[in-house]
């Protein structure tokens, strides 16, 4: 029987691929065997897919999506034939990559890499919220990971660093499977990788085990060892790719193509299917399958009685991890304070986290220079300050799926020049709309004696470019705490980029506010320029304004802590704030090219940085307020 739940699958998956002429049969069909003995393991409820309780399945091969369509189709969630059907067509709940907007999908996997590291989130986000909530002879929270990936996914950096972290954490509840098929787009894995993955786990720190993964007694046992082992399990399942495809199997050509008529007509025959029928699932596999959602049913409600026999205390954390209120945030007033933003965004984190129970994360070796220890706090799995080492891109995906876990608040701190290297995850953490909150500090040239290579020139620009992504920029500690105020209350990531030299308090402004992206800092009578202008260039704007004056040229002051939610604002707004009739500049030590939406020209950075004290530099690239004042009169002119 689990030969046919599996050729189910395989030819599901297959016919998905055919019909839409796009898409990827291979590793689907390679990894048939697998899922159907699997499936037998997980714990979940398709009637109620974020179940806090259940397994969590990550597809971090996320090309190979027509099975996880498949598997959760046969499971009985909401997902139907026709959807299946419509694979990867426009607005379907099947699209090319998982994505989560379909109901039993955990996270959105697209490149590479990115699924085993949110497989080490979600384990990492289980023993943690186990941590919190379990009591003695009562686990609320005990369930486990399990990650599909395959040689793609073991090739990309970001699986290296991930794992690494697992291993260093004893990650008991993480069960990953890798699809060994050596196969990838361009041939046999040979041609560039020749590394001995089971080696490469255990020096991580994981145990290890090489099965056949088309034999279900032994896929079966390696599963059944999981719940023995006290680190991660690796299991190295040696499949075929396009298992049961006829001369196709095991060909690199099977991978990212349909298989075509014939051959899937030709492999129907070969296991006793019709090769006339598409989509086709017989009712007693359907059966088989479908004992999930009875099955799933009866494990929630023993897991709610759990629930109920916690103590209040528990109860209370619960509700408070599920239901968290910012209205209980205690903002501090840094008025009159010279601080460096840095310093102010970590007094902020701080009071978050004494409101906030779900408030957790850390920093890529950084925090004394980030300022982002929650102090007092602990270290993780028992605290709430977690050390990633210097492995950016990783916890950026770690990140993600603590968000996606359903009861914490995470972020991810580093400098942020090296927001370079967790682009990728703060892009999926975007289309995710999660609330992930990415702590920058050393924002500009600022920095200084570190030099060009240390300086960030363009990554402004590049995060503002990104959709769904709000980039706060403070001024000042007040404006920094509202800026949370804001970023609290998205439904989106956020970063805030802060400042290494400390920066002087603002006076209060004259209308809007930081919650529209800019407002209008200072009005000057007759005004012929508005100089706008952002984190540590505020000042320099209010002190240039200050010349201007003094040489009877009026000038308005804009400070725009989030470009973003600026763009979000209705003309009028804009035109309160940013006066037409005015000569606009933009002033930023970045790029900042995105400024010409709304400015008449730009003073910004026109090369990378250079080695020196911050005072020095800043002279040295024009960003003074004399410098300034003498480039806006003479554009006004």
């Amino acid at each position: 029987m689990l030969k046919k739940m599996a050729d189910t699958i395989r030819f599901l998956c297959a016919d998905m691929v055919q019909q839409a002429n796009s898409g990827h049969p291979g590793a689907p069909m390679g990894l048939a065997d697998v899922m159907v003995v699997l499936a037998k393991f997980l714990n979940h409820n398709p009637k109620n897919p974020n179940w806090l309780n259940r397994d969590r399945l990550v597809f971090s091969g996320g090309h190979a999506s027509s099975l996880v369509y498949s598997f959760l189709h046969l499971s009985g969630y909401d997902l139907s034939l026709d959807d299946l059907k419509n694979f990867r067509q426009l607005g379907s709940k099947t699209p090319g990559h998982p994505e989560i907007h379909t109901k039993g999908v955990e996270v959105a996997t697209g490149p590479l890499g990115q699924g085993v590291a949110n497989a080490v989130g979600f384990a990492m986000a289980a023993k943690y919220a186990a941590n919190l909530l379990n009591e003695p002879e009562n686990a609320v929270i005990d369930h486990k990971i399990y990650c599909l990936c395959g040689d793609g996914d073991l090739q990309e950096g970001i699986s290296y660093e991930a794992c690494a972290v697992a291993g260093n954490l004893h990650l008991d509840n993480l069960v990953l499977i890798y699809d060994s098929n050596n196969i990838t787009i361009e041939g046999d894995t040979s041609i560039a990788w020749s590394e001995d993955v089971k080696a490469r786990f255990e020096a991580q720190g994981w145990d290890v085990a090489r099965i056949d993964g088309h034999d279900y007694d032994q896929i079966e046992f390696a599963l059944e060892q999981a719940a023995e082992k006290e680190r991660p399990y690796l299991i190295i399942a040696n499949t075929r790719i396009a298992k049961g495809a006829g001369e196709l199997e095991g060909s690199h050509h099977s991978h990212g193509a349909p298989l075509g008529e014939e051959i899937i007509k030709a492999a129907k025959i070969a296991a006793g299917f019709d090769p006339e029928r598409k989509f086709a699932i017989d009712e007693d596999v359907l059966i088989r399958f479908r004992a999930a959602l009875e099955k799933g049913d009866l494990a929630e409600a023993q897991w709610n009685k759990k629930v109920e026999n916690l103590s209040s205390e528990s109860r209370n954390m619960l509700n408070a991890l599920l239901n968290p209120d910012f209205s209980k945030i205690d903002f501090p007033d840094f008025s009159g304070k010279k601080l460096a933003t840095r310093d102010s965004n970590g007094i902020i984190m701080n009071e978050i986290a004494r409101s906030l129970p779900g408030f957790i994360g850390g920093s890529a070796d950084l925090a004394p220079s980030n300022k982002t220890e929650l102090k007092g706090m602990g270290d993780f799995p028992n605290g709430r300050n977690i050390h990633y080492g210097i492995r950016e891109h990783a916890m950026a995906a770690i990140n993600n799926a603590v968000a996606r876990y359903g009861l914490f608040l995470p972020f991810s701190a580093t400098f942020f020049i090296f927001s370079d290297y967790l682009k990728p995850s703060a892009r999926i953490a975007s289309l995710m709309s999660i609330r992930h909150f990415f702590i920058f500090t050393h924002d500009s040239i600022g920095v200084g004696e570190d030099g060009p290579t240390h300086q960030p020139i363009e990554q402004l620009s590049t995060l503002r470019a990104m959709p769904n992504f709000y980039t706060f920029r403070p001024a000042d500690g007040n404006e920094n705490a509202l800026c949370w105020k804001a970023a609290l209350n998205l439904r989106a990531p956020s970063a805030f980029v802060l400042s290494r030299q400390g920066l002087a308090p603002l006076e209060k402004g004259e209308f809007g506010g930081v919650e529209n992206g800019a407002y209008l800092l200072k009005r000057a009578q007759n005004a012929k320029i508005t100089l706008i202008a952002s984190g540590s260039e505020v000042e320099l704007c209010v002190k240039a304004a200050e010349i201007l004056a003094a040489r009877g040229i009026g000038a308005n002051v804009v400070s725009a802590p989030c470009f973003d939610l600026l763009c979000e604002q209705p003309r009028e707004y804009v035109e309160q704030i940013i006066d037409p009739a005015t000569k606009v500049i933009a002033v930023e030590a970045a790029s900042a090219l995105e400024w010409y939406k709304f400015a008449d020209e730009i003073y910004s950075m026109k090369s990378f940085g250079e080695s020196g004290k911050a005072g020095a530099l800043f002279e040295y690239f024009g960003f003074t307020p004399e410098k300034i004042a003498e480039f806006a009169q003479e554009t006004a002119k």
